[in-house]
């Protein structure tokens, strides 16, 4: 069982930027594919960026490109999202989610453990 715990939500201005972390415990996440996926209010839950077991290989949301860097540190069980340049449309229900494999996953479906959340609001 992973137990995964976001943080480092809150408001803030358009152009500005935030990190979210995630952090994992019950497992050493060595092991684990990680992604972020975010949800608006009223849409579907959408992916974001994602990133292999090591680290070396990331993957993106065309709408974040260029904007948002996910990153790991196997070392502290972490993984973290810097948001740069955040736009009105950002805002969401940002979701840390973790799946044994090697592989880079972009589905929600691929993903077996999930974090609760943490709200992101850009106000324009």
């Amino acid at each position: 069982q992973v137990l995964l715990v976001e943080s480092g939500g809150g408001l803030v201005q358009a152009g500005g930027s935030l990190r979210l972390a995630c952090a994992a415990s019950g497992r050493t996440l060595s092991n684990y594919a990680m992604g972020w996926f975010r949800q608006a209010s009223g849409k579907e839950r959408e992916f974001v960026a994602s990133i292999i077991w090591n680290g070396i290989t990331t993957y993106y949301a065309d709408s974040v490109k260029g904007r948002f860097t996910i990153s790991r540190d196997n070392a502290k069980n972490t993984v973290y999202l810097q948001m740069n340049s955040l736009k009105p449309e950002d805002t969401a229900v940002y979701y840390c989610a973790a799946r044994l494999g090697s592989g880079g996953y972009v589905r929600s479906g691929d993903y077996n453990y999930w974090g609760q959340g943490t709200q992101v609001t850009v106000s324009s």
